[in-house]
This record gives structure tokens, sequence and C-alpha cells, in this order.
């Protein structure tokens, strides 16, 4: 097999060489661009990288306008604690006693449903590595799932491959998944989403970043070998200009190992604590046609590669294939000549692959890459890096109105029956069937994850000092109006957190949404910034970084827009963080149900379960009261348990408490709503049910007002095992069977062995 390997003499010799820029996904202008910055054609190896550098996925093109607006929002205040924000890997925030935690949340969408499992798998892989490029240990993971409709047929071949990915990878690296969320809509069929998280912990003196600095310095490349997996993962590299002869059969979604990745964190880790590392990339989306020409652009000089000394393990790769190539568990590290050789022992000893690729130079701004003795690219890196700024055109929905125009949805004449089958939806149920495939507690510093409203991580064994995380999501609300959406992902995000009795700190994200060439989703986007941004602000807490996809739609048809939005929060002894169920034992506990409940439908569970479809205006919220309610749980030792309300109300919250502990409870509707069905199922925002015992209620209360936070005792735990209110009663085990039985039946077939086989 001949593979053609244009370099950047051919390039010059043969300067009207026609090129498949098209069909990598450049436009015209931005091919003509590319040649005016180079003063010639480019190179194959050139285009490539112009290619996937300049892709949506890499670039921001399409957003980048309107991600500026977070810094526009972020005051010096609320910046304070931050020690890398928006620009890299991951945020860092400075949690305190010399500790800094960092995380970040990514996408892995298209690749999971060509491939559910490597798909999923390595989109942990990625998040995880571009936590150890911040110089963390990564601790935790987290996921933010969302298919198409439960029991249509190719839900059933998505859903147990993602889910058997994330956890097969990120069980054998031995984190904890602590959290997430799993969501069915139609609108998701044909492009679910993954969204995967990362926390990480380090010292603030080992914060370590991306940029290659000091000339002389060595460029190394460490870990897996590069192979002809992934190319193309964020662009189209697919041309046979790349190739004579034979078709080459490219894997498309890359191959994760995770035991490669669990060395190499081991080995970043020991590099970090010898000191020999001066700047450090991860190798994810456009591989080393990324971390190189990041490197050099972040650094104060220039750089050359020689691709002959990357260690390969397909035969006959162009220079344009082995840039390209999305091979998992690599890095690549800037390190001083003195240190080379200790970077290499290190790496033999944890039997890491390691090469040195190349040097940092004092050629301003330039990027040289040679390979076969020949260079084939040489180009400024921030023309690379930066990339085009595009203002696409934007416009609020012709059918925005129609869509905003509500419905009021169906009252029921039973209760009884409302509520199992709100319980027995998709929507609300149990996600035991996949929370149970994932390691929960491995490494022994988990103090909440299965049931808890956010994940409570241990980050100082002496001081007990520790994290809480949550990240959550309403396509639905979003849809119908997205500046609301996002606040009230936000918002929620915020209360999880806020419910175990931590500050909430710092904000993540992960935008997706649908092609930015449609005026519509653009201006879903733009809404859903300013809504994120603003609530931030009001907040007084900082986004620390994000990640958007973008074109997540089938045909014409985008996704529900769903801004994925995390939330981290620090206690300072996790021995106080309050609990998320009853006690088991027969002590009668009080219900008090904080915030104010409205008859609000729109975009609601109820509305979906009902049939009543999708309109109205989602729940209104204030983040001033988000923040008086959070105010109340820190430092609350009053209080023997917390759950926040969100979708299906204060009937869902009751039900899981009451399920999980398997006590009865007695309700008593009066003092929330005149409407007993909006009493339940009202998904009001800034709202959260507590319990207590009944000599603390008087303290609990007297709290609420203080703070100017509404608050009714709506019941307490009763003898029997019954859930009860007005004249319904439900046995909790006939809720129990409702609630769990439902992902098992629709989902049993793929249990054990069958869930991993693709």
């Amino acid at each position: 097999m001949t593979v053609h390997n244009d370099t950047v003499a051919a390039a010059q010799a043969d300067p009207d060489a026609p090129q498949p820029y098209a069909e990598l996904g450049l436009r015209d202008e931005e091919y003509a661009r590319i040649k005016e910055i180079l003063g010639r054609r480019p190179s194959d190896a050139e285009l490539t990288v112009y290619s996937v550098m300049w892709s949506e996925h890499c670039s921001y093109k399409s957003s980048k306008t309107h991600l500026r607006y977070f810094g526009e929002t972020t005051t010096p205040e609320m910046s304070e604690k931050i020690l890398a924000g928006i620009g890299e890997n991951a945020g860092v925030v400075d949690i305190g006693d010399g500790n800094a935690v960092t995380f970040r949340v990514e996408s892995h969408n298209h690749p999971s449903y060509v491939e559910p499992y490597q798909g999923a798998a390595t989109g942990v892989g990625g998040i995880v590595r571009d936590i150890m490029a911040m110089g963390a240990r990564p601790i935790a993971v987290m996921d933010q799932l969302r298919f198409g409709a439960a029991d249509a047929p190719d839900t059933k071949r998505v859903l147990p491959g993602v889910v058997s990915g994330i956890g097969g990878y990120g069980n054998s690296l031995g984190l904890p998944n602590i959290g997430g969320e799993t969501v069915f809509d139609e609108s998701y069929a044909g492009n679910p989403l993954v969204n995967a998280l990362c926390v990480g912990t380090l010292k603030v003196e080992d914060l370590k970043l991306a940029f290659a600095s000091g000339t002389g310095n060595k460029v190394m490349l460490f870990g897996s070998r590069t192979g002809l997996d992934g190319i193309g993962g964020v662009s189209v590299l697919a041309s046979e200009t790349f190739e004579d002869g034979a078709e080459r059969k490219l894997p498309a979604v890359q191959v994760g190992d995770p035991f490669a990745e669990k060395v190499l964190i081991e080995c970043c880790l020991d590099l970090y604590h010898a000191g020999v590392v001066v700047g450090i990339q991860d190798l994810g989306g456009a591989g080393l046609a990324c971390a190189t020409s990041e490197l050099a652009a972040a650094g104060d000089g220039g750089m050359r590669v020689n691709l002959d000394a990357v260690p390969l393990r397909a035969k006959n790769m162009s220079a344009a294939e082995i840039l390209a190539s999305e091979s998992q568990e690599r890095m690549c590290a800037v390190v001083a000549p003195e240190n080379v050789e200790k970077f290499f022992e290190i790496c033999a000893k944890w039997d890491v692959t390691a090469a040195e690729i190349g040097e940092v130079t004092d050629e301003d701004d330039r990027l040289v890459v040679t390979h076969n003795g020949e260079v084939v690219i040489d180009a400024p890196p921030s023309s690379i890096d930066d990339g085009p700024v595009y203002e696409r055109p934007w416009a609020r929905p012709e059918w925005q109105d129609e869509l905003q125009r509500y419905v009021p949805v169906e009252r029921p004449a039973d209760l009884r029956r409302a509520l199992l089958d709100m319980v027995s939806s998709p929507a609300l149920c149990s996600r035991d069937f996949i929370t149970e495939q994932y390691d929960r507690y491995v490494r022994g510093n988990t103090v909440k994850a299965k049931y808890s409203d956010a994940g409570v991580l241990r980050i100082d064994e002496e001081t007990n000092r520790g994290v809480a995380v949550s990240a959550d999501a309403s396509g639905r609300y979003t849809r119908l109006d997205p500046n609301t959406g996002a606040r009230l992902a936000l918002a929620e995000a915020y209360r999880n957190v806020a419910v175990t009795g931590a500050k909430p700190v710092a904000v993540t994200n992960c935008l997706n949404y649908g092609s930015p060439e449609n005026p519509d989703v653009m201006w879903q986007f733009r809404e859903s910034v300013h809504g994120l941004a603003d609530g931030a602000k009001e907040l007084g807490i900082p986004v620390s970084g994000g990640n958007v996809s973008f074109y997540n739609q089938t045909g014409d048809e985008p996704i529900l827009p769903t801004p994925v939005v995390g939330v981290l929060g620090v206690i300072d002894d996790v021995h106080d963080a309050i609990g998320h169920d009853l006690g088991t034992v027969d002590e009668p506990e009080v219900l008090i149900l904080l915030g104010a409940t409205r008859d609000e439908f729109g975009g609601s569970i109820w509305q979906q379960v009902s049939g009543g479809g999708l309109n109205g205006l989602p729940p209104q919220v204030d983040l001033a009261d988000e923040e008086r309610l959070a105010d109340f749980f820190v430092g609350n030792t009053m209080l023997t348990a917390a759950h926040d309300l969100s979708e299906g109300g204060l009937a869902q919250a009751v039900v899981e408490m009451a399920v999980r502990a398997d006590r009865g409870v007695e309700l008593d509707l009066s003092g929330v709503h005149d409407d007993a069905f909006v009493a339940l199922f009202s998904e009001s925002a800034s709202r959260a049910l507590v319990a207590t015992t009944a000599d603390h209620v008087d303290g609990v209360l007297a709290r609420a007002a203080e703070l100017g936070v509404p608050a009714v005792q709506v019941g307490s735990t009763a003898e029997g095992r019954d859930l009860s209110f007005g004249e319904v009663t439900v046995p909790v085990a006939e809720l129990r069977e409702a609630w769990s039985s439902t992902l098992p039946e629709l989902f049993g077939h793929a249990v054990g062995a069958n869930a991993v086989v693709e």
C-alpha cells in the first residue's frame, strides 16, 4: 500500500493541485484564508491540521462570539478562588488549606451513537485526561445521559452499550461514579447525549497548564502508541487523496484501554511530583495536531516536531494520519533538557511508552513538522489554534409564541393512579438498573452518591474537607424558554449541592444544541448562554469553563436544547453532610416543605406523562430565592434528611424518601396549595423537602423565617408502611414495585455480558 504524503515543498512546486478541503469540512472562504495565511496552498498534513482544528468541536467558531459573555459578566470577586478558568483544559478552584479541585464536563455524543460502548468509554477516558492535564489526580466521575424514547428499538441498542462503556472504563480506572442523570425523549433518538464529568484534586502549587515555553525544551509524547483509530473523530478525514490504492478500514470511534489510562494517571502524578514537567496537554479531539498546536500557540516561541519519532501501531501511516489520529491514553509534555533522562526513567518505571518528538524553538510563532525527513507543516500555530469566528444569524423562531401558548393540563380524578403513573414513568422511575453497574465507593472517599441529590467526596483526610458536585439540565424547559431553561438548570444543580450542606463555589457546563447554521438554534444557544451567565453573576459564583456540542440532530430536526450545568460546592467537614434518606428507626420525623408552590406545569413531567405534549412556560425562578434556600442549609444541624424538589415535584421527593427508608408517610397538603394535584406535582423552583425531629421543628421554621424562606409543615413519618394524603392511601411496597420495575422490564435483555457486546 502506498500512502500519498504531500510535503510543503510539493505544495510550493504544485500550487494548483486540487485538494479535498470541502470533504474535510472546510468552507471555500476558510480554504482561501488558509492559503492566505501560508502564502501558498497547504500540504496534505497542513490541510488536515487546519480542518480538524478549525472544526466546530475544536475551534468553537460559531459559539465564541456568544461565549465571551461569560467573561463580560464575571467580576473579580467571583473569580477570586479560580486558579484556572475558561480556555484551560478544566476549571480549577482553590477550596482552602492548600487544596484545589478541578472539574469539567464534556460531550461524546456522536461516537456514542455509532458505537455505544467505545463511544461512552472513551468519553470517560477523555474527560479524565483533561483533569490529569491540570496536574490533578482524578477522583470521581459523573454522567449526564439523554436517549430517545425508552421503548424505542434503537434505545434498546444504545443505552445498554453506553452504560456498560461508562461502567467498564470508570470501574477499571478505580474511579467512583458519584451521580448523574438519565433522560428519555424522542428528540434524542438518533442523537443521544453522553456528557461525562470528572473531578480531580491537587495541591494549589501543583497546578499545571498547557503551554510550550523555554527555547530548547523537549516535546515528549507518552502513553499508548498512535494508530488509525478515531481518525475523523472531529472532522471528515475520508478522502482518497490521502491514500493511493486500497481503501483503509479506519475505526470511526476511538478504542479505549482503561488499564493503560490507569497506569498513565500514576505515571503523570509521578512526573509532576518529580518536577520534570514544564507544560502538559492531553491528546483528545484532533490528537497530536491539537496538542502540538495548542502547546505552541500558548508558549513564548515556536516548536519543531519530528513525526518519525512518534511510536506507531500501524504501518505506513501518513503525516496527516499521525497528526489526526485520536488513539486514546496519550499525553504530550514539555520537559527541560536536563530532566529528559528522569522523564524517561519515570515512564519506564510505569511501563509507559515515551518518545522525544520535538523541541521548543526561538522561531517565534512557527510550528514546523517533519516526516520522512521532509517538512510537511510550516505554519503559525496561533493561526491553527485560533480558527475563524462566525457571527451566525440568530432570531427568535416564529413558532416560539405558539409553543409558549399554554394548554391547561388535565387534572386527574384519581390521584392514586396519577401517582403510580408518575413514579413508574421512564422520566421518574428508579435508575438502579443503570447505577448498579457503576462502582460508587472505590477509593474510600465517597460520602454521598447513590440516591443523593449531589455526590459528596472527602478531599482532605486530615481535615475532612470535602466537595459536593451535581449536574442538571431540562431540555423541555429550555425548549420553551432557553434563557429560563438555562437558569433552571443552574438553579437545580446549585440547589442539589446546597441541600447537602455544601456552599456552591463554581460552575461548569456542556451546551448541547442542534446545527449552528439554523438561526432558531443559534437563538436558543445565545439565550441559554445569557441565562446561565447572568444567573451565575446573580448567585455570585463563576463559570470556570465549559464545552459546546453542536450539530446534535437527526436530519433537520434538532434535539431539545440541552444546557448541562454542573455546580461544585465546598463543605468544611463531610461528617456534617446532610443525608438524603429518612431514618429507618421508629423515631418519628416531621416533614417540612421549604419554598413556595405555584400552579406551574409548562414543560413538566406530568405534562409529558399525561400526553399533554410540550407547551407553555417553564417554572419561573428567582435566583435570590435559591440563594436564601442555600443559606438555610449551611451549618444546619437540625435536619435528619433533605431532598430538593424538581421534576415530579413534592410527590416524587416523598415517594423516593419513603421507598428507600421503607417507612410510611402521612401528608397534609392543605398548607402547600389549595389544589392537591398542584401540591403534589407542581415543579415550582427554589423548593426542598426536609425532615427533622419533633424537638427541632420550631427551630427549623424559625431559621427559615429569619432567612425569608417560605416553610410549611407537610406531614410526618407514620408507624405503618403506607403513603397517605387526604383519602388516598398507597402501600410503600406498591410504590417501590412501580418505581423500580420499569427500566429492568425495558432493558433487562442487556443485563450482564450482552450489555458490552457491540
